[in-house]
């Protein structure tokens, strides 16, 4: 055995990333790890080059990839014909994923209709859940009596308003290791979404909560992107706290993601704009990954210094880049990793923060002598 010889145990000491000698010898199976050499005594010998592309396959793998995806993009070469090539297997793969997630959404839904019902309705979703068992769904018949079971069930809907927190026990994750004001924030999410699956997707920094608090408590700025996220905000409670709502790109027919991010990159003041943002403001963006972006970049170069960034722009590239270098920074945030966001949910986010802290004022006269954002 050469000194620059690994075993396979010392090889997923060095890769790591939660690797193990198991992952390694299914990799070759799959035929995306190469066999390697063998010593006199039987045992596998890998070299720097195994190292390299088993921590390709790990970093591929945390990005999201499944393990055939990996395979193409690790054994493209970068002649472009061939990337061409490449980006037509993925867009074939991408399809596949979205069908299987189609799929698997009906499902889901599925299985919301019965596990959100409220106990209003549990003795006819008692009944249809017995009926489903006996259920012959192989003749037209069959079909007919499930469409009749789901409209006896849903008939119930007339009866009572619907009850979220009761449906919302049953259907999210058990999230008792987090606090009551981060379960509150996550259940106002995915209510705003209407997606449960969404609760895996939320990351909140550490202190966020704190910071949020502190911050919104001492009457901070609210800074947001675009007039439609302000509009979403709850002005009632910001305004009883004492903080005043700044809107970056201050022009009401900007409505869009599209239109917001072709709008900041086309005026410099609204640049400049955010370069004046007051220490310790709370900065909401919900629209134009390019704020986000911008906003990260200001922070690094210590030219502005918020006490929390909520940041959820919608995009397919950007977005998401914006995200990680937003969770890199070191400072309180919450976002909705990857694609997913956009300026109901920024709103929702804040709300939620707002909520945790004031109870709903009954009074709203007063918001007739408030200036516009």
């Amino acid at each position: 055995m050469k000194s620059s010889e690994l075993t396979i145990k010392q090889l997923t000491h060095l890769v790591g990333g939660g690797l193990t000698p198991r992952m390694v010898r299914h990799y070759h199976q799959l035929g995306l790890l190469p066999q390697p050499v063998r010593s006199r005594s039987n045992y596998r010998l890998y070299t720097k080059k195994d190292v390299l592309r088993l921590q390709r396959i790990v970093a591929l793998k945390q990005q999201g990839f499944q393990l055939n995806h990996i395979r193409n993009i690790l054994e493209v070469e970068p002649e472009a014909d061939t990337t061409i090539n490449l980006m037509g297997q993925l867009q074939q793969q991408y399809r596949a994923v979205m069908q299987q997630i189609s799929q698997l959404r009906q499902t889901a839904s599925a299985l919301e209709g019965l596990l959100g019902r409220d106990r209003h309705c549990q003795i006819i979703q008692a009944e249809v859940l017995a009926q489903l068992k006996l259920l012959d769904v192989e003749t037209q018949a069959g079909l007919g009596g499930l469409e009749n079971l789901w409209s006896g069930l849903d008939a119930e809907i007339h009866t009572h308003s619907e009850a979220f927190t009761e449906s919302l026990q049953r259907l999210l994750p058990d999230l008792s290791n987090r606090s009551e004001i981060e379960q509150h924030l996550i259940s106002q999410l995915v209510l705003a979404s209407g997606d449960v699956s969404l609760v895996s997707f939320i990351k909140l920094s550490p202190d966020a909560i704190k910071a949020s608090r502190e911050a919104l408590s001492s009457s901070c700025q609210i800074v947001v992107d675009t007039q439609t996220v302000a509009a979403a905000l709850d002005q009632t409670r910001l305004l009883h706290l004492g903080c005043h709502i700044e809107t970056l790109i201050d022009n009401p027919h900007i409505t869009t993601a599209t239109e917001a991010e072709l709008a900041f990159w086309q005026h410099r003041e609204w640049r400049e704009k955010l370069q004046q943002v007051s220490q310790g403001c709370v900065l909401v963006v919900g629209y134009a990954p390019s704020v986000l972006l911008e906003v990260c970049e200001a922070i690094s170069n210590q030219k502005i210094q918020p006490a929390l960034v909520i940041g959820m722009p919608i995009g397919f590239s950007h977005a998401p880049a914006a995200k990680r270098q937003l969770m890199q920074q070191g400072i309180p945030f919450i976002t909705v990793e990857g694609t997913l966001g956009g300026g109901a949910l920024a709103a929702t986010a804040l709300n939620a923060l707002v909520e945790s802290l004031i109870d709903k004022p009954d009074c709203h006269c007063y918001l007739k002598d408030v200036e516009p954002f």
